[in-house]
This record gives C-alpha cells, structure tokens and sequence, in this order.
C-alpha cells in the first residue's frame, strides 16, 4: 500500500476568525473550535476510518493544534513534532492581510515572505521533513497542524514549489487527505468541513 498523509488542521481560534496570522502565538480555541474538533474526531472514528487503528499520529505543539488533536481522540496516541508548526511570520505576527497590504499593496506571503521571521526556504524544509516521515514506511499518517504549514505540505507532497499553496484553501477543522493516482502524488480529499454541517 502506497502511504497516504491526513491533514487535519485545528478548530477556529479569535484570531483565524479575524483573518490574523497566528504563527507562534499559543491562541486557545473558541467554544466553536472545540466543538469542531470533537465532531473531526467523530467523524475519523467512523466508516471508513474507523479511529485509524494503525496511524502514526503527529500534531504541531501548539495548544491549538494539540488541544483539536486531543478533542478528536487522537491526544494519547499523537506524538508532538516542532517540524508541524506554523509559520514563524515574525513582524506580521497577529496582522492581517490587510494590514500588512496598507505599506506594501502588491504583498504575497508565498512570494515575498515575511521579515523577521522564517524564510520560505525553511518553510518548504519543513515540510519537506513532514512529506519524507509520511512516504517512509508502508502506512498512514495522521498530522493535526495550522492553515500555511498545511498548504505547503500538500505543495511539496505533490512536488510544487512553495507558491503553490497560494492556490489552495484551507478552513479550520477541515480534513484533507493527500496519496497518489497510477503512479503519481494526488489530492484525494480537499478542505472537507462536511462534518460541521448537521
């Protein structure tokens, strides 16, 4: 069996709801965040993953991936790992797009990156680290991480350079599910926030 990579990204926080890059600051989850993570974990626990018995589990040590990652189930089982944090945005920490397009209009995070904080290098190291652990051994894997250090995973899995995670949405709480199709890395499940909806 070709190995495939769960990407689970944490609940809603204050500060994905404002649109604020939330890097390294440790932001707790809102009631809803939490109430999220536990119908994720509902969801993973039933037909067809069935509580993946056999994944390796992972979460960023952030609370707020950590905190999704032990509502859904998976806490006891999950091994925290530096490498799933989210991006360190240095001086726009806590800014929003916004914000940070007031002084530069033409600003693209996945092009021009961030100053004072990690270089887009080292973001795609990072993620490269995450999609050589998953492709290592002939099992699943389920990580529990943030909205950008997501999306260059899924870039990287599939080969693209770093920018291709501009083109990809990502909500809080949702499953995606990267694999492969004849031969070839693939989306399988993108961005599914199904278990949120009655």
């Amino acid at each position: 069996m070709a190995p495939r990579i769960l990407l689970a990204r944490h609940g809603q926080t204050a500060w994905s709801l404002s649109g604020k890059h939330t890097g390294r600051t440790d932001i707790p989850l809102l009631e809803e965040g939490r109430r999220g993570a536990k119908l994720l974990g509902e969801r993973l626990h039933r037909e067809p993953w069935a509580g993946l018995k056999d994944m390796e589990v992972r979460t960023s040590p952030l609370a707020r991936a950590a905190e999704t990652c032990a509502l859904a189930g998976f806490g006891e089982r999950a091994e925290p790992w530096d490498a799933l944090m989210e991006f360190d945005y240095g001086a726009y920490e806590g800014m929003t797009p916004d914000d940070i397009k007031a002084d530069r209009p033409d600003w693209l995070i996945w092009r021009d990156g961030v100053p004072d904080g990690e270089t887009l290098a080292q973001v795609s190291g990072r993620a490269d680290e995450v999609v050589d652990w998953a492709r290592s051994a002939d099992r699943d894997v389920l990580v529990f991480a943030h909205g950008h250090i997501l999306r260059v995973i899924a870039a990287r899995w599939l080969g693209e350079d770093i920018s291709f995670a501009a083109r990809v949405r990502l909500d809080p709480t949702s499953l995606s599910v990267l694999g492969w199709a004849y031969g070839n890395t693939a989306i399988h499940v993108w961005n599914d926030t199904g278990h949120l909806t009655p």
